[in-house]
């Protein structure tokens, strides 16, 4: 196990877009929470029959920077007691904007923590309303002026595809983006989840989004945009500058085994794959009476684990060994599979050299779709 990944469900309210684990108006379940969240850390260290190298730990959420501070410590503190934390070099938590200040940042670093991931969004006020995101731009630049002298690894989030938000918009807010303090921005595709408020919103055409071909574009010129300003693709979503890609996630598109901990969170062990109970109240529950919180475990076939290499690999722009893609395929597999790849790099969606394949920035865009056509 390299990576620990900490989940803190907590909001002070939910964006009408998120398909997390993430309960708003629940803070008075925050202490107890941390208790099943830490006899969790306690019960799993116990269960490891060797000392464990773990290299990366991430606060996410919900809103990990809503976690109280002597919670947090305390957090730390059986974290230190059951595991060593010699080897970890990156410490994220996630923050949203208007709920941290200079003094609780100060505090994090002294805790270990040395990567902040800010979520922004957008900078567009009036589009985050409508989407129930309750902060403002200038809670953003505030949050990173007050980083300055505090956290050098600052990364950002960013939506394409925002209802409300135009080509335009996005160009700008961009150009004001990369002149900030900051290391690393990861820009991800708006998803439109099942039973979100957007996606009902959506169903109803209360909300009209962009048009695939028009974010294709934007993103095409995001990825030329960003990298002109010193910020390298290395993924899908995730730019950075020299020596400040993010090691966590890198983790999980590499397959390396990490655990997860707290109500909903995912672990990896190399072959299985399993989830925490997604509810609250019966996570907690199943803590304090001494039971597993496990609920899903799937143990990956060989082909399914192939198919993961695969995906997993094209997501990131150094690509995968072109021998990859033909692992297990038979003749007539093989052939097809031939014209497919041809046909991706006569599209300019792919490309291929020295035995390895990797998508071009048009290809990542509709990866999804182009790893289904080839794999």
């Amino acid at each position: 196990m390299n990576s620990l990944y900490i989940h803190w469900p907590f909001c002070p309210y939910k964006c009408h877009f998120c398909p997390f684990v993430a309960y708003a108006q629940h803070d008075q379940f925050m202490a107890q929470y941390h208790r099943a969240l830490c006899k969790e850390i306690v019960e799993v260290a116990a269960q490891m029959a060797q000392p464990i190298d773990i290299q990366t730990i991430y606060f996410g959420g919900g809103t990990p920077s809503t976690y109280p501070n002597e919670l947090l410590l305390d957090t730390f503190g059986t974290l230190r007691n059951v595991l060593s934390l010699d080897g970890v070099q990156e410490i994220t938590i996630e923050v949203n904007p208007g709920t941290v200040d200079r003094e609780k940042m100060a505090f994090w670093r002294t805790l270990g923590i040395n990567r902040m991931s800010i979520g922004v969004q957008s900078l567009k006020d009036k589009a985050l309303v409508q989407l129930n995101r309750l902060q403002a731009a200038q809670d953003v630049r505030n949050a990173i002026a007050q980083a300055q002298g505090i956290f050098d690894n600052v990364s950002i989030d960013l939506i394409l595809g925002l209802p409300g938000v135009s080509a335009a918009d996005f160009k700008e807010q961009l150009r004001e983006i990369v002149q900030w303090p900051i290391a690393h921005i990861s820009m991800y595709f708006l998803m439109v989840h099942e039973f979100t408020p957007l996606y009902y919103r959506v169903q109803k055409k209360e909300v009209q989004l962009p048009c695939d071909d028009e974010l294709v574009q934007l993103y095409c010129w995001a990825v030329n945009f960003m990298a002109e300003h010193g910020f390298k693709q290395y993924e899908i979503s995730s730019f950075a500058r020299q020596g400040y890609a993010s090691l966590h996630n890198q983790a999980y598109w590499q397959r390396k085994p990490y655990r997860g901990f707290g109500v909903g969170a995912w672990s990896f062990d190399g072959t299985r794959r399993f989830r925490n109970r997604k509810n609250l109240m019966l996570y907690m529950q199943t803590m304090e009476q001494g039971g597993n919180v496990i609920d899903f475990s799937e143990e990956l076939t060989e082909q399914q684990a192939a198919l993961e290499r695969i995906m997993l690999g094209l997501r990131q722009t150094r690509g995968i060994a072109l021998s990859m893609l033909y692992e297990q395929v038979d003749a007539r597999r093989h052939v097809q599979l031939n014209e497919h790849l041809a046909y991706c790099i006569q599209q300019g969606l792919v490309k291929s050299a020295d035995g390895q394949i990797w998508l071009t920035p048009a290809g990542l865009a509709v990866e999804q779709d182009v790893i289904a056509y080839l794999a």
